[in-house]
């Protein structure tokens, strides 16, 4: 008797692990089940063309 509880007391303590392990694998899953995307919805940062200031930087380090 004491080995069949030694064995349920150790699956009940690794239960939670492998069920939180489960939820943080299939989370992004279901987010991207919901996510009502088309041809007319872009997710992405609107950006400004650069004025070339990093690259008058680069060129000031390097001298530097």
């Amino acid at each position: 008797m004491t080995r069949r509880t030694a064995l349920f007391s150790g699956i009940a303590s690794a239960l939670p692990r492998f069920a939180l392990l489960a939820a943080a694998l299939l989370a992004p899953l279901v987010a991207m089940q919901s996510v009502q995307a088309g041809a007319d919805a872009f997710i992405e940062d609107s950006r400004k063309l650069s004025s070339g200031a990093g690259l008058v930087l680069v060129i000031s380090l390097q001298r530097g």
